[in-house]
């Protein structure tokens, strides 16, 4: 996948977010981030609290599930149900119930 050179200064050779960025410009390079990262969530798939942890902790180095998850879901782009129980991508879960 061909990255932003904007986003490319924040991931490590292997794809991995070195450092959480400033909110300098408006949150823009977080934003990038939190879209990249959004991209590792499987089409279709619902995940517990405990796998979006460990896919978040595969592709950050510095630490920090809890905080990409809360961005993730506070920028509108994972859901989850109330509870936090059960997780899943915007972008992906068209066709499959959640209930709360």
């Amino acid at each position: 996948m061909n990255y932003s050179d904007e986003l490319q200064r924040y991931l490590d050779e292997q794809g991995r977010v070195k450092q959480w960025p400033s909110k300098r410009n408006n949150g823009k390079f977080q934003r990038l981030v939190l879209e990249y990262l959004t991209t590792k969530f499987e089409s279709g798939i619902i995940y517990t609290e405990k796998e979006v942890n460990l896919l978040l902790n595969e592709y950050h180095l510095f630490g920090d599930p809890a905080l990409l998850r809360r961005e993730l879901f506070e920028g509108g782009l994972i859901n989850r149900k109330r509870d936090g129980s059960a997780y899943w991508s915007n972008q992906s879960v068209d066709n499959i119930t959640i209930e709360n």
